[in-house]
C-alpha cells in the first residue's frame, strides 16, 4: 500500500485570504499538505518532516511592528521553499534584502516578463498574465538572489536562489486570475521538490481503513449520521473498515426535507447495510420551537435537544464518536488570526463529547469538501449523495422566517422539493454550490383566476462558491427561473409571489 503522507508540504500561513486555496492547488496536484501558522514551533516543523515549504501571502508590511516574521532556522532545513507574495518579501526582509512601499501599488491582472524559464517557470511563455496583490516591494535583492521574474511597476516580481533551492514570486499562482499559476506550482513540486503526486483518494481510504481498525480495536463506534455528505461518507468509511463494529444513528428533528427520513433509513439501512437506530423525535423538536422567530434561538433549542436525543440513542452504545469534520474546520482552529477568512461549518455533534464519556474519531480532518466526495464516489456511493448540497443542522427551521409551524413547514417542504426537482432535472444542480428555497414571514396580494389573493413569499437563494467562505448569486437563465416559478406558484398551495436573493457574500450569508 502506498502511503499517501509518505510525501508533504508545509503551507506557513502569515494571513492570506488565499492561504486555502494554495492547499487547494497543491492538493489538486495529489501532493498531500498542511496549513500552519508562521509561528509553528521548529520542534513542529522538524517532526512533521516537509519535502517542501511554501510561504504564504498576507496584508502586513514586513518593516511594521509587530509583522509576522519568518523563523530563520526554517531556512537551514535544506528543503526547497517557494515564498508568494507576502512570502517573497518576508524571504528578502529575513536574508538581508531591503523592502519598502511602493510607489505604484499593484493589485489585480498584469502582464510579467519570465527572464528564465529552465526551473520555476518551466513550460510558461515570455510573457504570461498574473494577478497581483501588493503594495510593497524588493527594493534590493539578498545576497545570493537573481531576478527571474518582473512587472513594468514590480522589477523584483520573480527571485531565486538556486543552490539553496529558494524560489519566491510576488504574484498568486493559487488563484485562478494566474491562468499558468497551476504549472508553476507544479514546476515547484515536482522539479524542484522531486515529489510524484502519491495523495489520492484510494490511497487515502486505504490508509484511512487501516489507522481506523488500529485505533479501534475490538471497540465500538457510533456516528450521528444526517444523509448530509460529510457524515454519509463518514459512516460508509467507517463501515468498510470495522464493519458492524459501528453503529449509526439518525435523529429525525421535525424540520426536514420532503420524505428525507424515509430516504436516509433506505439507503443506509437496506443499500449500504448499516446498523441504524432511527429516532423520529419530530413532535418534541417542533414543541421546542413553538413561538420562536430568532434564528440563533432556533439553533441553540434544536443544538440542545439533538444532543439529549443522541445521547439517550446512544447510551449504551459508548466507545468513539465519529464525527464529520473536514480540514476547513481544522484550519480555521490553527490558522493565523490575521484577515485570512476561514470557514463555518455547523457541527450537529457538537457539545456530544462533554456529556458522554466518548473519544473523537475523525477520519475526514484531512480533507477539504471535493476530496470527501471523490472518497464518496470511490466507495461507490450514490451520486445523489455524493453531490447533495450543504443543507444546515438546524434544517429548514432556519429557512423560515419567523415561527416554524406544521403548516408553514408544509408550505415550505413543498417549494424545496420543487427547486430541487428542477435543479437536478437541469445541468445547474452540480456547477452551483447550493440551492434552496427560503419562506418569508411577509405575505402579499396576488390575483389567481377571478381572484384576489394574500398569500406566501418564497425566495430562491442560488449561489456559486468553493467553500463558502465567499459567494456570489449564480446568474441561471430568465427562462429557467420563469420556469420555477411558475412551478413554485400554481403547485405549492399558499405561495403567491417568488424572488430571487441576488445578494453575495460578504455582506450577505448564505442562509438567511
Amino acid at each position: 500500500m502506498r502511503d499517501p503522507h509518505q510525501e508533504k508540504v508545509l503551507i506557513l500561513d502569515f494571513g492570506s485570504q488565499y492561504t486555502q486555496l494554495i492547499a487547494r492547488r497543491v492538493r489538486e496536484l495529489k501532493v498531500y499538505c498542511e496549513i500552519h501558522p508562521f509561528l509553528m514551533p521548529m520542534k513542529e516543523i522538524r517532526e512533521f518532516a516537509p519535502q517542501g515549504i511554501i510561504l504564504s501571502g498576507g496584508p502586513a508590511g514586513v518593516y511594521e511592528e509587530g509583522a509576522p516574521t519568518l523563523n530563520p532556522e526554517v531556512l537551514d532545513l535544506g528543503v526547497p521553499i517557494l515564498g508568494i507574495c507576502y512570502g517573497l518579501q518576508i524571504l528578502s526582509h529575513v536574508l538581508g534584502g531591503k523592502v519598502e512601499p511602493a510607489t505604484t501599488r499593484e493589485y489585480g491582472r498584469k502582464t510579467f516578463d519570465i527572464k528564465d524559464t529552465s526551473d520555476i517557470f518551466h513550460g510558461l511563455a515570455p510573457q504570461e498574465t498574473v494577478w497581483m496583490s501588493h503594495g510593497d516591494r524588493v527594493e534590493a535583492l539578498p545576497p545570493g538572489f537573481d531576478i527571474i521574474g518582473a512587472s513594468d511597476t514590480c522589477p523584483v516580481g520573480a527571485i531565486r536562489n538556486s543552490a539553496r533551492r529558494v524560489y519566491a514570486v510576488q504574484f498568486h499562482p493559487e488563484v485562478q486570475h494566474t491562468p499558468k499559476g497551476k504549472t508553476v506550482l507544479k514546476n515547484f513540486l515536482f522539479r524542484i521538490c522531486g515529489l510524484k503526486g502519491l495523495w489520492t483518494m484510494r490511497s487515502f481510504i486505504e490508509a484511512t481503513t487501516q489507522t481506523i481498525r488500529e485505533q479501534v480495536g475490538n471497540g465500538h463506534v457510533i456516528c450521528a449520521l444526517s444523509g448530509g455528505v460529510d457524515s454519509s461518507v463518514t459512516a460508509v468509511l467507517l463501515h468498510r473498515a470495522i464493519g458492524d463494529q459501528l453503529t449509526c444513528i439518525f435523529v429525525n428533528n421535525g424540520v426536514l426535507r420532503k420524505n428525507e427520513a424515509e430516504e436516509v433509513v433506505h439507503l443506509f439501512r437496506d443499500h449500504e447495510h448499516l446498523k441504524l437506530v432511527y429516532v423520529d423525535a419530530t413532535e418534541k423538536f417542533l414543541s421546542l420551537l413553538q413561538g420562536v422567530s430568532d434564528p440563533e434561538e432556533k439553533r441553540r433549542r434544536i443544538g440542545r435537544e439533538f444532543i439529549n436525543q443522541f445521547a439517550q440513542a446512544a447510551q449504551e452504545i459508548g466507545g468513539y464518536l465519529a464525527q464529520g469534520t473536514l480540514y476547513p474546520d481544522v484550519i480555521e482552529s490553527v490558522s493565523f488570526k490575521g484577515p485570512s477568512a476561514v470557514i463555518k461549518t455547523h457541527h450537529n455533534v457538537g457539545g456530544l463529547p462533554e456529556v458522554m464519556p466518548l473519544e473523537l474519531l475523525e477520519p475526514l480532518r484531512e480533507l477539504f469538501k471535493d476530496e470527501v466526495r471523490q472518497v464518496g464516489k470511490e466507495l461507490g456511493m450514490p451520486d445523489s449523495l455524493v453531490w447533495r448540497h450543504p443543507f444546515p443542522g438546524p434544517g429548514l427551521a432556519i429557512r423560515i422566517l419567523g415561527e416554524v409551524t406544521h403548516e408553514r413547514l408544509a408550505v415550505l417542504r413543498e417549494a424545496d422539493a420543487i427547486v430541487m426537482e428542477e435543479m437536478q432535472k437541469s445541468s445547474f444542480y452540480r456547477q452551483v454550490w447550493q440551492a434552496f428555497a427560503v419562506l418569508l414571514p411577509v405575505r402579499t396580494v396576488g390575483v389567481m383566476g377571478d381572484e384576489r389573493t394574500y398569500e406566501n413569499v418564497v425566495a430562491l437563494r442560488v449561489v456559486d462558491s468553493v467553500d463558502a467562505m465567499t459567494a456570489d448569486w449564480t446568474r441561471l437563465p430568465h427562462d429557467f427561473l420563469a420556469h420555477l416559478s411558475n412551478r413554485l406558484i400554481n403547485e405549492v398551495k399558499g405561495v403567491n409571489r417568488v424572488v430571487l436573493d441576488i445578494s453575495s457574500k460578504p455582506p450577505a450569508t448564505i442562509e438567511w
